[in-house]
């Protein structure tokens, strides 16, 4: 059994942000709570609560050693892989050409790409999105069959369920804020900008460190580890 987390960054269709990001993590079942302890503990070594939320939003100058060590554990976790969708021009979404007038429809496409790669054959797939105004459970309904049905799963004994949680129930869930906060810092054009976080600046700067251009320039299908699709919509 596999785990993925799935949380989004920039999803709101009239702020400011011209890239939106879903982003999602996998994890064997059998190593989530391990997994959950590791993070839980670094927590606790700076100083932290044991539950409080690992957040993008959160790196600060003061916290910024704590949350290279994050980036850090991902890395050296084997059991732990992320795959981001970047929708580079989101203002250039044309729901009456494209989706039938139908934000939803658009939707349920962005979370097709993302998660189509991690699902195979042979194994079977809790996933777990972070609860957000846009996503509500007819969504989560229409996406699992239509993951199952592209399998010819129509007993869905591969995806045994879509479930809405809230970011603070998961540490890997966090994780993944982190790390597509930190991938759309980039695509955002915050990155190394005048006035940029310097703190913001040294995570992303870490991951660049392990992963290359590809952890923002986007890589091949199905890449180990770090898989980055880049989705540039027409107009």
């Amino acid at each position: 059994m596999t785990n993925i987390y799935c949380d989004e960054s920039c999803h709101l269709e009239n702020d400011d942000a011209q890239a939106m990001l879903l982003g999602a993590m996998s994890c064997s079942a059998r190593d989530k709570d391990r997994i959950y302890k590791t993070i839980r503990d670094i927590k606790v070594k700076y100083g932290l609560s044991s539950r409080c939320e690992i957040k993008w939003t959160g790196v600060s100058p003061s916290k910024l050693a704590f949350y290279l060590e994050l980036i850090d554990t991902f890395y050296e976790e084997k059991y732990l892989s992320f795959r981001a969708v970047v929708i580079k021009n989101k203002t250039s979404l044309n729901h009456e050409k494209y989706n039938n007038g139908d934000h939803d429809v658009w939707y349920n496409k962005a979370y097709y790409y993302l998660l189509d790669p991690f699902i195979q054959i042979g194994d079977r797939y809790n996933v777990f999105i972070d609860v957000k105004d846009t996503c509500g459970g007819p969504r989560i309904s229409m996406l699992k069959n239509v993951l199952s049905n592209k399998r010819h799963d129509f007993n869905q004994d591969i995806i045994k369920g879509i479930y809405q949680i809230r970011s603070h129930e998961s540490e890997i869930l966090q994780l993944t804020d982190l790390i597509i906060g930190a991938v759309g810092y980039y695509h955002n054009g915050r990155y190394g900008a005048s006035g940029s976080s310097n703190a913001k600046n040294e995570v992303l700067n870490r991951l660049l460190e392990y992963y290359g251009k590809r952890i923002v320039d986007g890589s091949a299908r199905g890449t180990e580890k770090v898989d980055i699709f880049l989705w540039e919509l027409k107009e």
